[in-house]
């Protein structure tokens, strides 16, 4: 096939082997957007972080180059240059350091673009890459792709009824204000925004008159990484619990644990006492309470979730807040595992309670969702399966490489319309 697009990605979120969502996402779209157009991938971490030889490996069946931002890896002499500039306003009333990283990296990428003849900008997780976008659009004629992974001003306004107190709920209100307007402007300079759903493409639709500068890229899996019999890790208990993520204080993973352990677990424990809860994801083990309960491992990041995944009796989804679509439910119907989630924890799938997932909003049900798939085997093996014949259908690199191919056709007029892309 000969490929009409040369587009560089831009990530902050590439990881090999990929150790969350967002590492997947990452993934999977190189994957996809590499059958129609030539990918160069600039990486905003270093060759370490990224996974060292083996990620770079990896991606080169997927990529011409990668490059990485002039910052990448330099975090703590960034650090520490602003700890001495601090310094230094206080003493002098002055700074040292002129520091611009992102500045620096954003010139490198444009450079980097021009020297390649490239088409395209695309910027991964874009949500948190505005001010790319605002310095490309000033600096140069480039075509940009915003690829948002959620509506960030949701996930921020969703957590106020669950700010830890007053100070907090007035800082994430105006946050989360500030953020709306950024996605306005964002989305309105855009040459294309990305959504991972239907219901997230509606919001952005809002801030352009042309809807079909907003198209919809799903959150998808190669369903053949999830095709082989995964061992039960060494001391795995049985019957079991599931739930994984990247943690943080008073993020909504550490909500969903804390309503969980305290409101629903005892209950579960009451029905079924030998139930084991894993809690897996970076900075689990450093940011979670309940380490020495005797029923709950929690085990922070590790090489890969799918020997625990795919060993659970019930995988759960117990967020009140957040924006996005789930990979713990994608990843668990890859695995025929059955899921137990709030209406949120779901938002952007389109499930069937009773059907493929069960739904509970509140305690009582959730812990009851638990028990029968617990205790009833032929419904937990019939919610699962259902689930993966939905992953099977909507959600795998096949349906995301039809998303790209429109996309790509896309920004081919529009590149066609804009010979000056490369100014």
């Amino acid at each position: 096939m000969v490929k009409e697009m040369k587009t560089i990605f831009v990530t902050s979120n590439l990881r090999f082997p990929p150790s969350s969502g967002p590492f997947l996402r990452t993934e999977s779209v190189i994957k996809a957007l590499s059958k129609y157009s030539e990918v160069i991938i600039y990486s905003l971490n270093n060759r370490d972080s990224i996974g060292g030889n083996p990620a770079i490996e990896f991606y080169k069946k997927y990529t011409g180059k990668i490059f990485f931002a002039p910052s990448a890896g330099k975090s703590f002499s960034v650090l520490l240059k602003r700890i001495i500039n601090k310094i230094s306003r206080i003493i002098f009333n002055k700074r040292i350091y002129n520091i611009g990283g992102r500045e620096n990296d954003i010139r490198f990428l444009i450079k980097t673009a021009r020297k390649s003849k490239a088409n395209a900008i695309w910027l991964g997780h874009g949500g948190t890459l505005y001010d790319y976008l605002k310095m490309i659009k000033e600096k140069s004629g480039f075509v940009v792709v915003v690829d948002t992974d959620s509506v960030w001003s949701r996930f921020i306004l969703r957590g106020l009824p669950y700010a830890r107190d007053e100070k907090m709920k007035n800082e994430m209100g105006v946050a989360g204000k500030l953020k709306e307007e950024e996605e306005r402007w964002g989305t309105e300079i855009a040459d294309m925004t990305t959504a991972v759903s239907g219901f997230d493409a509606e919001y952005f639709k809002k801030f352009v008159e042309n809807k079909e500068k907003i198209k919809i890229l799903s959150n998808v899996l190669d369903l053949k990484n999830y095709e082989v019999d995964i061992a039960k890790p060494l001391g795995f208990k049985n019957p079991s619990i599931f739930f994984a993520g990247s943690f943080g204080l008073d993020s909504p993973m550490n909500d969903a644990v804390k309503w969980f352990v305290e409101h629903i677990f005892p209950v579960v424990k009451d029905s079924v006492p030998d139930v084991h809860f894993y809690i897996l994801g970076s900075n689990s083990d450093t940011t979670l309470e309940y380490k020495n309960e005797p029923n709950i491992s929690i085990l922070g990041r590790v090489e890969s979730v799918l020997p625990y995944l795919c060993n659970a009796d019930a995988v759960i989804v117990p967020l009140r807040f957040e924006s996005g679509t789930r990979f713990k439910i994608l990843e668990a119907g890859a695995c025929r595992r059955p899921v137990v989630s709030t209406t949120l924890g779901a938002e952007g799938i389109p499930v069937t309670n009773n059907h493929d997932i069960i739904i509970a909003d509140d305690e009582k049900n959730f812990a009851k969702g638990i028990i029968k798939v617990i205790k009833d085997k032929h419904y937990a093996e019939m919610i699962g399966n259902n689930l993966y014949k939905l992953i099977e259908e909507n959600f795998t690199i096949k349906n995301l490489e039809n998303e790209i191919s429109m996309i790509v056709k896309e920004l081919n007029k529009e590149n066609n319309k804009n010979k000056e892309y490369n100014l």
